[in-house]
């Protein structure tokens, strides 16, 4: 039988303080009382480590409430200066992105457009790099203020002695994307799949807040899912991302990108809708030809016929991941799926309940996200700020300086 871990009362310390960001984070400003309260921690240990944290500058005042009869209750927040995170989506028709600071406002962004079919390793490490060069130089902000770099990549995400990324439609097998990332940037890095990234998005800022049991749909040009219960994105074993683009809809139908048959991804995903109607389209880029075909569809029978048998094909993916995962909640995003969404809803939710059993569809709201097209970006950026309230994240410029460490000088890396 394993040793049981003895607790210390620095373990307790730090326990405190990672659940006291975590409620402040959510609920800023609020005082001492109402995180006392929330958390259930006594006011001397509220007060003892609130103290420390403002002397650290994560912390600061914002201010007072009056309270019933008695002092003025000071309000607290995190400062937003006290470090940034970066998100980056690497999409497959461009890489995006964006620099925060700690309340999630954007201070600058970065995209640079991928062409079509363009999703070399070098070539996507390099754009990767040169967004995160972009950023770093608009905002002003020096690399030694960042938290955190946070990725969002297509493919299965595998964690083991290094991060490696498997990625089919790519043609990338067991890619060690961190390492190659290492040779520009010295950051702290989080890489997980795309779908994870947008679903933790939505979770804490969007259509998934207060979900119990939820599931986040990434449609662009290809397919893919995050499943999230309990409040947090699920990661089955080792790996992250789920591959729903990847279920078969129609055994022996169109051929899928990744090299099979009547993959969900073949029929939704919008190069498949693109491919599917087969006639030019205005715009130069997937985005804008769908966007153009969605509103063709209000005087072309072809377009419309394509999307009538694309929202049929959603609804039965849909209706597969109600029937496997009974969420309260299913979410659309991804640029792709929110152009679907808003069109078609009423269709997509039509075509679920025809493939979905009747109790659970019953208990499942389907709707669209609220955090736009950047969702990605954006839940890329909370993997270090979920570092961050655990208290394993800390800006380089911010830690206690090493008397015998040898800083490197003149690498001409990011970071």
């Amino acid at each position: 039988m394993p040793e049981r871990r003895r607790w210390t009362v620095r373990d307790l310390r730090r326990d405190n303080r990672s659940v006291l960001l975590w409620s402040l984070y959510f609920d800023q400003p609020c005082s001492r009382q109402d995180l006392s309260e929330a958390t259930g921690l006594s006011s001397a240990s509220v007060s003892n480590v609130i103290r420390e944290l403002i002397h650290e500058g994560i912390v600061v005042e914002a201010g007072s409430v009056d309270s019933d009869g008695g002092r003025p209750r000071v309000l607290l927040r995190i400062n937003p200066d006290y470090g940034y995170v970066v998100g980056i989506d690497v999409g497959e028709t461009r890489i995006q992105a964006e620099l925060f600071d700690l309340t999630m406002t954007v201070r600058a962004n970065a995209d640079i457009p991928l062409e079509p079919r363009e999703h070399g390793v070098d070539v996507v490490v390099d754009r990767i790099l040169r967004c995160l060069s972009a950023v770093l130089a608009d905002s002003g902000v020096p690399s030694g203020a960042i938290l955190g770099v946070g990725v969002g990549v297509p493919g299965v995400v595998e964690r083991g002695a290094e991060v490696v990324l498997y990625g089919q439609t790519y043609g990338w097998d067991a890619v060690p994307l961190e390492r190659l990332l290492r040779t520009g940037t010295d950051l702290p890095l989080y890489i997980d799949n795309g779908a994870n990234t947008m679903g933790q998005a939505e979770l804490w800022f969007g259509a998934g807040q207060g979900a119990r049991h939820a599931v986040v749909c990434l449609i662009g040009s290809g397919v893919g899912a995050s499943i999230i219960g309990n409040g947090a994105t699920e990661r089955p074993g080792g790996s992250s991302g789920t591959e729903w683009g990847h279920t078969t809809v129609m055994v022996g139908g169109r051929n899928c990108r990744c090299g099979s048959l009547g993959h969900l991804e073949a029929y939704v995903g919008a190069e498949a809708i693109l491919e599917r109607y087969g006639l030019p389209l205005p715009g130069d880029d997937e985005e804008s030809a769908l966007a153009a075909l969605i509103d063709l569809a209000e005087t072309s029978p072809e377009a419309a016929t394509v999307l009538d048998e694309t929202a049929l094909y959603l609804g039965a993916g849909i209706g597969d991941l109600i029937n496997l995962f009974s969420p309260d909640r299913i979410i659309l995003g991804g640029w792709a799926g929110l152009l679907l969404g808003h069109r078609m809803l009423p269709a997509i939710r039509s075509s679920a309940r025809e493939h979905a059993l009747s109790h659970p569809f019953a208990e499942t709201t389907i709707t669209v996200g609220r955090l736009g097209p950047d969702a990605v970006a954006l839940g890329a950026a909370t993997l270090p700020i979920q570092a961050f309230l655990n208290g394993t994240a800390v800006p380089a410029s911010r830690r206690p300086a090493a008397p015998e460490e040898i800083r490197p000088t003149g690498t001409g890396r990011v970071g």
